[in-house]
């Protein structure tokens, strides 16, 4: 375990924090739009809502939700076709996750992906045995920017009592949010999709550059 200096935990989001998935989000959902609505629409209409589980982005493009079931279902075919050619670890993740490890940092996976492609981008990145807590959209009933999935983290390393010793790092407004709703300190991973600025604005514990900043950070 860490010392009583280190922190309990340090939880991560996946899709922007820990894996660089953003451009296979955005061919999937290029994709979709173009097959449900007969146009691609703006990146950043998507980039907006990452952070959030699929069904919710999706239902807001879709005119009903017959139709929103089946965008998700053209976005998760299509997915499988290019996914593991567009999934990538950013640099220094691995250096990262490395060190926590050596102080006896406990790790967990806070995501709003499901848990198949949740567990399928950790073995992707080579990082599953890295992260023995992986909390999913699907094994909750409100994901981000709720603190249910983070909770449930903190609950399943059994450091529930120990939120304010625990770190939550994400690389969007959602995260920030969820962490700081569930008690947790908070940083920013400003290597993700969203602009430094949007993350700034809500007040972030710690703003990282890089990932090995983390690295030099105590609670």
């Amino acid at each position: 375990m860490s010392d009583r200096n280190d922190w309990a935990a340090v939880l991560f989001d996946l899709d922007g924090t820990l894996a660089d998935t953003i451009e296979l989000i955005l061919r999937c959902y290029r994709h979709t739009m173009e097959v449900h609505l007969g146009a691609p629409l703006p990146d950043e209409r998507w980039l907006a809502g990452i952070g959030t589980p699929l069904r919710v982005q999706l239902r807001a493009f879709a005119r009903d939700d017959a139709e929103a079931v089946a965008m998700e279902r053209t976005y998760a075919t299509f997915q499988e076709t290019v996914y593991d050619r567009t999934v990538a670890l950013y640099p220094g993740i691995r250096g990262m996750v490395d060190a926590l490890r050596e102080r006896g940092v406990p790790l967990a996976v806070v995501t709003s992906k499901h848990s198949r492609m949740a567990g399928r981008t950790l073995e992707r990145c080579g990082l599953r045995d890295a992260f023995p807590v992986l909390v999913t959209a699907d094994q909750v009933v409100r994901g981000k920017p709720d603190p249910e999935p983070v909770l449930l983290a903190l609950e399943r390393l059994g450091l529930s009592h120990q939120a304010g010793r625990t770190l939550f790092v994400g690389d969007s407004t959602f995260d920030l949010r969820a962490g700081r709703a569930a008690g947790t300190l908070t940083a920013a991973a400003l290597w993700g999709p969203f602009p430094r600025e949007v993350l700034e604005a809500e007040m972030p514990d710690y703003r990282l550059e890089t990932p090995a900043a983390l690295v030099g950070l105590r609670p």
